[in-house]
């Protein structure tokens, strides 16, 4: 199969892709690996991390070969995209509309995942060449928005990120998206008491939820 279409593959057959957007780049590895152990197969480390790309350098090649994709997150211009992608990552996500990150991308065959909110920006993503379009910022329209945009714009594969929850995430399946990204509920699991176990126990809740929705 063909590299990219592997990629999108592993992310639709998910059905959900974690966003590591942490502090530093040790504890960001630590949720990572624990959320691995718990089931993740689709992971974005935000560039927002200091050491994000030597974090995706390090997790890619030891997760990548058993068919996790570690991909890079706030991904700005076609610059951080090419670091990116020689450091490994097999996907890149963007908070906004960017062409050239596009275009980069798919020159390497790199599947991306375009930030847009309004229905213009949702079309010009994918007109741009977005594989996934991620519905960004979440928390102002959340559910009835996406529905609201997805009842003209069904054919789209719109994946929401921010206010995914254990709790709603049927509510965003039944909605029409094509999978979900989550933060929080999963990669601050361990902040209760430092325990990073609690991250696995987290993924693997999520997991069972998501695949519930889906059935």
């Amino acid at each position: 199969m063909y590299k990219k279409l592997r990629t999108l593959q592993t992310i639709d057959e998910s059905g959900a892709v974690l966003i590591v957007r942490l502090e530093s780049a040790g504890v960001a590895e630590r949720v990572a690996e624990a959320a691995i152990a718990g089931g993740f197969r689709a992971l974005e480390i935000t560039l927002s991390i200091p050491g994000a790309v030597d974090v995706i350098r390090r997790l890619a090649a030891k997760h990548g070969p058993s068919g996790v994709a570690i991909g890079a997150g706030t991904v700005l211009d076609e610059h951080a995209a090419y670091e990116c992608i020689r450091a490994g990552a097999q996907f890149l996500v963007s908070p906004q509309l960017n062409p050239a990150m596009i275009r980069t991308a798919n020159r390497y065959q790199v599947p991306t995942v375009s930030g847009a909110y309004t229905p213009t920006e949702l079309i010009n993503s994918a007109e741009a060449g977005a594989d996934i379009l991620k519905l960004f910022p979440t928390e102002a329209g959340g559910i009835p928005y996406a529905k609201s945009v997805l009842a003209p714009l069904a054919h789209l594969p719109i994946m929401p990120a921010g206010g995914v929850t254990l709790e709603n995430v049927g509510d965003w399946f039944a909605a029409g998206v094509a999978g979900v990204g989550v933060g929080s509920y999963v990669t601050k699991a361990w902040q209760r008491d430092g325990d990073f176990a609690r991250v696995t126990e987290a993924a693997r809740a999520f997991l069972t939820a998501v695949a519930e929705a889906r059935k």
